[in-house]
């Protein structure tokens, strides 16, 4: 019965990932968190139930760290293909490394599941708030502790139509992942145990974000800017060989000549290689073809300091002064090494692999009338972090390459991971990509406009900028951690008065 048990919390985990993008059965994860809570609270052998504190604290831990290798296996195992197929790691080695990696995050469910196991009472109301509570710490955990991998953060699933949709600028992801946590736990509780009142606390919850979907925020500053997202679509096994190299340049100036705008941008890394080794005279082509229609252009490249530190960077050329940033959070092993993992190197072989962190706060680039604040690929998954740049900047902005990941979930789920952070932050978020996906997000969380993944193009959009904060922008996630942390801390006190 115990191995039927952990074998439904593992499924339900996978069928957690058809709540996001692409699938996007938003519904499901309702579900499949109401399957983790049902395992762990009414639907528990009888045993557990008046069974010592630890016990249940243990096999809460198993079932949840199940329900996240679940979540996790289904989710991301793309990543199996940066290591085998552009990393040249050997495919057993490969699938191995995928498999640790996605027990490793299924712990921050594992470790929900013990706190919950270990603390509840076995009263529905209660036991639903503490079984949101505990989610909500352990999945914010998760985006912070060992640099955080905030991915398939139960949120996330909650982009439009969803009703939760109107709590992300105000509580933000891990929030709005509580309040699926809470939404599932109650409905659960109120078929278990046959009674209607816990399904008022699911009503409020809904109506509450739907009403919030009403409210505007930020609102539109300056006047509109018109913008070319180029999405080069270089192929990642021939983006490195040394003869391919100029016709890589070519393609980016071409594409930049071809497309005029206000504000051109090329994607991440798009020349790849440091600047210093550029061929004389390239830079400035690029920079007069966009000054010669007024406008500039944003592109991702490598640069290095005067100290030899690498960075993965953006610049800024043409009619406005030029402008950088260098990328803050890097992924670890992809771009530089953890302490003790250089044997890692050994059996994968990724460019530019020895990176230095940029500095913390860097001024968004004034570009055509409105402030431009840059994040690069993989830092637009931490909404904390993004929220430095505001309220000074209007526009949001993600350079990627996802061509490291194939034909896989991740560029959707990329996608609409852009759009949780244009609800959080009450701004644009525009998007250029190697192979996808390249568009331009409202501040509403819907995307006006997209280009299809892996094809050449560019994608013209006239965007307007936005001033002022949200309540997420204003406070990050201390109100929704602190709120969580508090029912915890008062539920801990009341177990401790109870045994004494």
């Amino acid at each position: 019965m115990g191995w039927l048990r952990l074998v439904g919390a593992l499924l339900a985990g996978g069928a957690s990932v058809l709540a996001y993008a692409p699938v996007g059965l938003f519904p499901l994860v309702f579900v499949a968190l109401g399957v983790l809570f049902w395992l762990l609270g009414p639907g528990a052998p009888a045993a557990l139930h008046d069974a010592s504190p630890g016990r249940r604290a243990r096999a809460g831990f198993v079932t949840g760290l199940a329900w996240g290798l679940g979540a996790m296996l289904g989710g991301v195992s793309w990543l199996y293909v940066a290591l085998h197929r552009f990393g040249g790691m050997p495919a057993p080695l490969a699938a191995l490394a995928i498999l640790l990696f996605c027990a490793l995050v299924g712990v921050f469910a594992g470790l929900a599941g013990a706190a919950f196991g270990g603390l509840r009472r076995g009263r529905a109301v209660p036991d639903a708030a503490l079984f949101a509570a505990c989610w909500l710490i352990f999945e914010w955990t998760r985006c912070w502790i060992f640099t955080g991998f905030p991915w398939l953060a139960v949120g996330y699933s909650q982009t439009p139509p969803s009703p939760l949709a109107g709590f992300a600028p105000v509580v933000g992801v891990f929030g709005v992942g509580g309040l699926v946590a809470l939404v599932s736990a109650l409905a659960v509780a109120a078929l278990a145990e046959r009674r209607w009142q816990p399904l008022l606390g699911v009503a409020l919850v809904i109506g509450a974000g739907a009403g919030l979907r009403q409210i505007a925020w930020t609102a539109p500053v300056g006047e509109p800017v018109k913008v070319a997202l180029l999405q080069t679509n270089i192929e990642q096994s021939l983006k490195w060989r040394p003869e391919m190299l100029q016709h890589w340049l070519d393609r980016n100036l071409t594409m930049v000549r071809d497309n005029p705008a206000q504000i051109v941008v090329l994607p991440e890394t798009t020349i790849p290689l440091l600047i210093d080794y550029l061929p004389p005279g390239y830079l400035e082509a690029v920079g007069r073809s966009a000054a010669s229609h007024g406008g500039d252009v944003i592109l991702g490249t490598f640069t290095r300091d005067a100290e030899g530190h690498i960075f993965n960077a953006a610049i800024s050329l043409g009619a406005s002064p030029s402008g950088h940033y260098a990328k803050q959070h890097l992924v670890p092993f992809g771009e530089y090494s953890p302490p003790m993992f250089r044997w890692f190197y050994d059996l994968a072989n990724i460019p530019m692999a020895d990176q230095t962190r940029g500095p913390e706060r860097q001024p968004p680039l004034a570009l055509a009338g409105q402030k431009v604040a840059i994040n690069i690929c993989y830092e637009d998954v931490f909404g904390e972090e993004l929220i430095r740049s505001l309220p000074e900047a209007t526009l949001m902005l993600n350079l990627s390459n996802l061509a490291w990941y194939g034909d896989s979930f991740a560029q959707p789920q990329h996608l609409q991971i852009a759009r949780l952070r244009a609800l959080e932050t009450g701004r644009p978020m525009l998007r250029s990509t190697n192979t996808g996906m390249t568009a331009l997000v409202r501040p509403d969380g819907h995307v006006e406009a997209v280009l299809p993944p892996f094809e050449a193009g560019a994608l013209h959009v006239s965007v307007r900028g936005y001033q002022g904060l949200t309540p997420y922008a204003r406070w990050g996630n201390g109100p929704a951690v602190g709120i969580a942390l508090l029912f915890l801390g008062v539920t801990v006190l009341a177990g401790r008065r109870r045994r004494a």
